[in-house]
């Protein structure tokens, strides 16, 4: 009996350590785009897939929403770099995964309203069962991934070093980044901490 019981523990840990080696709850540094074909419902009313949001040298994905207390003290920051991305051919695209506030404040109709105010010249897509944001495991608003011209995670994080008030950054991570990829070289901080709302997925 105690050596059956020995067998299945073995076989439990076996399994278990198994399945940890080929999981991944995050994306690391030098991952390729998770769900690059995925269609995405955009606000001009067609789909995109990430892979077709890349731009020559890149892409920047950046998790946000309409109504979260940073991305409006971000929405001049967020303007400078998305424009500062795609002057450089990094494309941007935008990822709205707040599904439990897609039928309100977060819903298609206040994403085109919001991001016809804030003038946006980039993709803005509804993330409509959250499988971006899993994909990606982002967790707040705003929270930047960019992607190289190959397709491989270069930077994740924020903005930059003070989300909650422009007038105190030292750093700008994300334009750091952007230089720093478009050199050919690795990115000196490659991963920040994103300070936000959570995105309302659950």
């Amino acid at each position: 009996m105690k050596s059956t019981f020995g067998v299945l523990i073995t076989v439990i840990l076996i399994t278990f350590i198994l399945f940890s080696a080929f999981r991944s709850d995050t994306l690391d540094i030098g991952d390729p785009i998770p769900k690059p074909d995925i269609q995405l419902h955009d606000i001009s009313g067609r789909n995109v897939s990430l892979n077709a949001a890349k731009g020559a040298n890149g892409l920047l994905v950046m998790f946000t929403g309409n109504r979260c207390p940073y991305v409006l003290r971000n929405q001049s920051r967020t303007a400078e770099i998305c424009a500062f991305a795609l002057q450089h051919q990094v494309g941007v695209i935008m990822v709205n995964s707040n599904t439990t506030l897609h039928n309100g404040d977060e819903s298609l109709e206040a994403m085109k309203a919001y991001a016809a105010e804030q003038q946006y010249r980039w993709y803005y897509v509804i993330d409509k069962k959250a499988e971006i944001a899993e994909a990606f495991d982002a967790s707040h608003t705003p929270e930047c991934y960019l992607f190289d011209k190959n397709g491989r995670l270069s930077y994740k994080g924020a903005i930059d070093d003070n989300p909650g008030n422009a007038d105190a950054v030292k750093t700008r991570h994300l334009h750091n980044a952007i230089n720093e990829m478009l050199a050919g070289g690795p990115v000196k901080t490659n991963s920040t901490s994103a300070l936000g709302c959570n995105i309302k997925r659950y």
